[in-house]
């Protein structure tokens, strides 16, 4: 790894402009882009995910999209080590991470020094693993990932057998060890930006980016995807709509609006998770001249 390297993060919620703004940087900054973001990574998920188009991908080198199959198990904590290892040959004197997934982030600047708020596809699939298999299942696996954990918790109480699975799937790493960590030391200087709007702004942006997706072919990819649905790269916003649509749970229009629902839903959640990191600069996405001289002062510091 250079002994200069700068890491700048452009955080945000979904549909703000992140990939536009991290394209527009790299160019001025000569540098390349890692992507922190949690479904770009899989090869199979192209339109729902509003990966950057071909030519953007041309035009500036990025790392970790269309990284993994849907089939593969990733995590916040592959990503981590992943992401290190890939900084350690980097050559550059500056790296752009970009992308709304607050854990991977985090993951990459600190560390997985805390634990994830819940997953809803994730606790709803075990959840139903519970219903259908009973307890016994469950805690048979947490013996086989986490030996420390199965030995140490109440193997009765199935809020708490959920809970440690949760965070192990999410993670990549043991509930025992996560418990303790410590914030990890990073030889790189890292810069945070966070880029907000209106709400009513974002939220307008949510909506017509859905009905570009619609019309770019998102339907014809769920449908390639319905066989597989019950993947854990699939339980996402975008997509678990779709399926209901095709097994008749509702009409097209109904699944539209929940899927627009869901998604301002979810920004919502990126931008409270990114609110509690003080260390964030925030702007409005097309300050483009106050970030560049941030940016400027931060790599000649």
């Amino acid at each position: 790894m250079n002994d200069k390297l700068k890491l700048i993060v452009v955080s945000g919620p979904t549909a703000i402009g992140k990939t536009d703004l991290s394209i527009r940087l790299a160019k001025v900054l000569e540098c390349d882009i890692i992507s922190a973001d949690s479904r770009q990574i899989y090869r199979e998920m192209d339109i729902g995910t509003a990966k950057p188009s071909p030519q953007e991908l041309a035009s500036v080198k990025h790392y970790f999209i269309n990284y993994k199959s849907i089939h593969d198990y990733y995590s916040a904590g592959r990503f981590e080590l992943d992401t290190i290892e890939l900084l350690k040959g980097y050559k550059k004197d500056v790296m752009l991470l970009a992308g709304g997934s607050g854990l991977y982030i985090q993951a990459v600047c600190d560390g997985i020094d805390e634990f994830p708020s819940p997953d809803p596809g994730l606790r709803n699939m075990l959840q139903v693993r519970l219903d259908d298999n009973g307890l016994d299942s469950l805690v048979d696996e947490l013996k086989h990932l986490d030996y420390n954990t199965w030995k140490a918790i109440d193997l009765k109480n199935p809020k708490r057998v959920l809970r440690a699975l949760e965070i192990i799937h999410q993670t990549g790493e043991k509930y025992s060890v996560l418990k303790s960590q410590s914030k990890k030391s990073r030889n790189f200087d890292i810069l945070k930006i966070g880029l907000d709007m209106p709400r009513e702004d974002l939220f307008d942006r949510i909506n017509r980016r859905v009905d570009r997706m619609l019309e770019a072919g998102l339907l014809e990819e769920v449908k390639s995807l319905r066989p597989y649905r019950d993947l854990t790269a699939l339980q996402t916003v975008g997509y678990t709509e779709f399926f209901e649509y095709l097994d008749g749970k509702y009409n097209l229009d109904e699944a539209i609006r929940l899927c627009k629902r869901n998604t301002r839903r979810y920004a919502k959640r990126q931008l409270t998770w990114f609110r509690k990191d003080k260390s964030i600069h925030w702007f409005a996405p097309d300050n483009y001249e106050k970030i560049k001289a941030l940016i400027r002062g931060f790599i000649v510091s």
